[in-house]
C-alpha cells in the first residue's frame, strides 16, 4: 500500500494519531521536502518521534523518480509525507495516478492545510475565490498569470490568498549548465516583496485588478506558536517587516461580511483608516444596479 500523510503545518506532533500509527508500521518513509517546510520541526525532530528514519524527496526525485518511491509498494506499505495536507496547496495526485497504472493500491490521510487554516484570519473561507501562487521575480521573468485570477476574484467580490514561493535546493542557472550540484540557500518570499511585485505588474498592466490602496492581510507562520496577522493597504504591506517564514497574503474580496471586519480590526494599526479603505473597495467593481425591463406597450 501506498500511504500519502499530511503532516499539518507546525510541529511534528501535528500529524494525525491515524497517521503516525501508519508511519510506524511502513517499510519506507518519504518526505516531500521542496513545496513547503514545517516550522517547528525538521527531519531529526520527526525521526525520533516517528521511530523511523526518513528520506527526504527533493523536487527531482517526486517529479522524475516515482518509479525509485514506488518500488516495492505492492508487497511492502511505503509512507509519503506532505506538508499541510496531501491534496492541499499542491497536489501529489500525478504519484497517485502511478501508483494506479502498477495496480499499488493508495491510502491518503488527510491533516490541516494553509487552504483551511487560513480562516484563522477571521475571514470566512466560502467567501474566497481561486488561490494563486506568487513567484520571485527575476531580471528577465516576471510572470503575471495569477493577475487575471485575481481580476475575476476581484470582480466577483471574493477573497484572493496568494501563496509565497519558496525554493529549496534550486540551481543557479550558471551551475545548472555547466552541471554543477551546487545549490543555493533557501529563500522565503516575505509580505513586502509580495506586494512590491504585485504592484509592480498593475503598474505594468495599469488594468485596475487592484490599487495600492485595495485591503489585505498579512498571515505569517500559520499554525505556530508565533502564527501572526496583519491588515492594512498593500501599499503598506509592501513596507511590513513580517519576521521569519512562512507568509502568505490575502487581497480582500468586495464583499466583506460585517463579522469578518470586526475580527480584522485586532490586526490593524488605525481602526478607522482601515474601515474606510474597506468601504471604499466596496464601490470597487461594483456591479451597476439592476434595473427592470419596460414593460411591453400592449395598448394600440
Amino acid at each position: 500500500m501506498l500511504y500519502l500523510i499530511g503532516l499539518g503545518l507546525s510541529h511534528e506532533s501535528d500529524i494525525t494519531v491515524r497517521g503516525l500509527e501508519t508511519v510506524k508500521k511502513c517499510k519506507r518513509v518519504y518526505l516531500e521536502a521542496y513545496t513547503s517546510i514545517l516550522m517547528a520541526a525538521d527531519q531529526s525532530s520527526l525521526e525520533k518521534f516517528y521511530g523511523k528514519e526518513i528520506i527526504l524527496a527533493d523536487r527531482e526525485l517526486v517529479e522524475t523518480g516515482a518509479d525509485s518511491i514506488l518500488e516495492g509498494a505492492d508487497k511492502d506499505d511505503i509512507a509519503f509525507l506532505v506538508v499541510g495536507d496531501v491534496f492541499g496547496a499542491t497536489t501529489h495526485t500525478d504519484l497517485v495516478l502511478r501508483a494506479k497504472e502498477l495496480g499499488i493500491p493508495y491510502e491518503s490521510i488527510h491533516n490541516a492545510s494553509v487552504m483551511n487554516a487560513v480562516g484563522a484570519c477571521g475571514l470566512q473561507l466560502y467567501q474566497f475565490g481561486q488561490t494563486v501562487s506568487l513567484v520571485f521575480f527575476t531580471d528577465s521573468w516576471k510572470p503575471d498569470s495569477f493577475y487575471s485570477k485575481v481580476m475575476e476574484n476581484r470582480k466577483i467580490g471574493l477573497h484572493t490568498l496568494l501563496l509565497l514561493d519558496i525554493k529549496v535546493k534550486e540551481q543557479s542557472i550558471e551551475n545548472m549548465a555547466r552541471g554543477r550540484l551546487i545549490y543555493e540557500p533557501p529563500r522565503y518570499m516575505d509580505i513586502a516583496v509580495a506586494a512590491q511585485q504585485l504592484l509592480e505588474i498593475e503598474e505594468t498592466k495599469q488594468e485596475k485588478a487592484y490599487t495600492p490602496d485595495t485591503p489585505c492581510v498579512a498571515v505569517s507562520r500559520l499554525g505556530s506558536p508565533t502564527q501572526t496577522f496583519k491588515a492594512g493597504s498593500l501599499k503598506q504591506m509592501a513596507e511590513y517587516d513580517a519576521g521569519e517564514p512562512l507568509h502568505s497574503l490575502i487581497m480582500l474580496g468586495r464583499q466583506v461580511h460585517d463579522l469578518e471586519l470586526e475580527y480584522l480590526y485586532q490586526f490593524v494599526d488605525n481602526k478607522d483608516e482601515f474601515k474606510k479603505l474597506v468601504e471604499a473597495d466596496q464601490e470597487y467593481f461594483k456591479p451597476p444596479a439592476w434595473v427592470p425591463p419596460e414593460e411591453d406597450d400592449m395598448s394600440d
